[in-house]
C-alpha cells in the first residue's frame, strides 16, 4: 500500500488496522473536550508523529492514522477528513478550515482493475505555514509548498509552488504571495 502499488483494501490485516483507528477516533470523537491529555494520548496513539500543540477539533476521521505525520502548532477546525492509505506529511504551523478532505487514496482508471476492488494511493505532503480554507480537497500525490494557502472550496489537484494562493476547481494560482501579483489583474 505505502509503495503505490495496487493492493485489496478488505485484506484482513487492513481492515483490523482501520478497525484500530475508528475506535481511537471514536474515543476523540466523544471524548471530553476539556480533557487535553486525553486527547493528546489519542492522537499520540493515532497518528504516526505528532508535534507539540497539535490541535484536532472533533469530528475528525481518517483510515489508519498512523500514515499521518503532523507538525508542530498544527490546527485541524471540525469535520476534516484524512483519508491516508499513504503518507500525509504535514509541517509546522498549519491551519485547516472546517470539512477540509486530504485524499492519498485513489483507484485504476481501467474499469477491469477498478472491478477488482484493487485501489492505490499516492502521498500528500503540506509544507510549512500553510493555510487551507473550508471545505478544501486535496488529491493523491499533490505536494503543496511552504508559506501558500489554498482557498475555501479549492480542487487541488496538482502541486502548488512555495508562496502561492490557489483557488477553484481545480485549483490554480491566483496570487504569488511572495510578489504581491495577483494573477487575475495581469492576466
Amino acid at each position: 500500500m505505502l509503495s503505490g502499488q495496487l493492493y485489496l483494501a478488505s485484506d484482513p490485516q487492513l481492515m483490523e488496522e482501520r478497525l484500530r483507528a475508528r475506535k481511537l477516533l471514536n474515543r476523540l470523537n466523544q471524548g471530553d473536550p476539556d480533557d487535553a491529555k486525553e486527547r493528546e494520548q489519542i492522537l499520540g496513539e493515532l497518528l504516526g508523529s505528532l508535534g507539540k500543540d497539535v490541535y484536532i477539533e472533533p469530528p475528525f476521521y481518517c483510515d489508519y492514522g498512523y500514515n499521518i505525520q503532523v507538525g508542530k502548532q498544527v490546527y485541524f477546525n471540525f469535520d476534516c477528513v484524512v483519508l491516508d492509505v499513504h503518507r500525509v506529511i504535514i509541517g509546522d504551523r498549519c491551519l485547516f478550515g472546517p470539512k477540509v478532505q486530504i485524499y492519498t487514496a485513489t483507484h485504476p482508471v481501467d474499469w477491469k482493475v477498478r472491478g477488482s476492488l484493487l485501489e492505490y494511493g499516492s502521498q500528500i505532503t503540506i509544507g510549512s505555514d500553510v493555510w487551507v480554507g473550508g471545505g478544501a480537497i486535496i488529491c493523491p500525490g499533490v505536494t503543496v509548498g511552504d508559506r501558500s494557502i489554498i482557498a475555501a472550496g479549492a480542487v487541488v489537484t496538482k502541486d502548488v509552488p512555495d508562496d502561492a494562493m490557489v483557488g477553484g476547481n481545480p485549483a490554480r494560482i491566483i496570487k504569488r504571495l511572495d510578489k504581491g501579483e495577483n494573477l487575475d489583474d495581469i492576466n
